[in-house]
């Protein structure tokens, strides 16, 4: 079985896609963002949001910015 393992320079960090939030940490923006749906005081409240993903992660569809 093979890894795959992606360079430096095609990290979330260095993609077109990609939102810094913190230091090493952003939001993907790949994609339109998710409906998140999560329970607050008995009710339910609904939120979008876009993956939260550290700066050194990668996927197969980076762009470079």
């Amino acid at each position: 079985m093979e890894t795959q393992t992606q360079s430096k320079t095609e990290s979330c960090s260095q993609c077109v896609y990609w939102k810094a939030s913190g230091d090493s940490e952003g939001a993907c923006r790949r994609q339109p963002p998710q409906a998140v749906t999560f329970e607050v005081d008995d009710e339910v409240k609904f939120e979008t949001r876009f993956p939260t993903t550290a700066a050194d992660d990668w996927c197969g569809e980076f762009e470079a910015s």
